[in-house]
């Protein structure tokens, strides 16, 4: 269920102009700090008032219902935002998961960059959980989406030379087991 081009397109000008991104941090609510070591990248949470973002929205929880009948994910809920790599940005080596916590199940990444090229950099690595060693190297081109499971897969955004916009979305469990039970 590929995502329709002329959405991409939307989404791209919607993460263009979206005015409220903000520096992304590390950890959650009381816990969130920046670090420009680890990550440089802006995000912007999206509120679905633009309608291209209603239909990031519904292909989101057509996904998460698809993902839920043939894996029994129990996936209830997700959150999602613009990521925006200026040149420079990157993200090192982490997992989609907050400590203490199992709650994301599945990452989403949808790729808006139109002409991207190998030499602009900012590609996503996933590697393995034991051992480390790179699994697969994503090139963030248009239209392109990267899903795996959020606490299984280490990833990094390599750094970009180029402005670099995507999505991004977890699908969560809004109970889950803290890690240490």
């Amino acid at each position: 269920m590929p995502l329709p081009t002329e959405t991409v397109l939307d989404l791209l000008q919607q993460a263009r102009s979206t005015a409220d991104y903000h520096e992304a941090g590390i950890g959650r609510q009381g816990e969130l700090a920046r670090n420009v070591f680890v990550r440089r990248d802006e995000v912007a949470w999206i509120d679905g008032e633009a309608a291209c973002e209603r239909a990031w929205v519904q292909w989101l929880e057509t996904l998460r219902v698809h993902l839920n009948r043939t894996l029994m994910l129990g996936a209830d809920q997700f959150e999602t935002h613009y990521a925006h790599y200026p040149p420079g940005a990157f993200y090192r080596r982490h997992l989609d998961a907050f400590r203490g916590e199992t709650n994301r199940r599945v990452t989403v990444v949808a790729y808006l960059n139109a002409g991207w090229m190998t030499t602009d950099g900012g590609e996503l690595v996933l590697y393995s959980l034991e051992g480390g060693d790179e699994v697969v190297r994503i090139p963030p081109r248009f239209g392109s989406v990267a899903i795996f499971l959020s606490e299984q897969f280490p990833h990094e955004v390599l750094p970009t030379r180029a402005h670099r916009y995507s999505l991004t979305a977890w699908l969560r469990v809004r109970d889950a087991l803290p890690l240490n039970a």
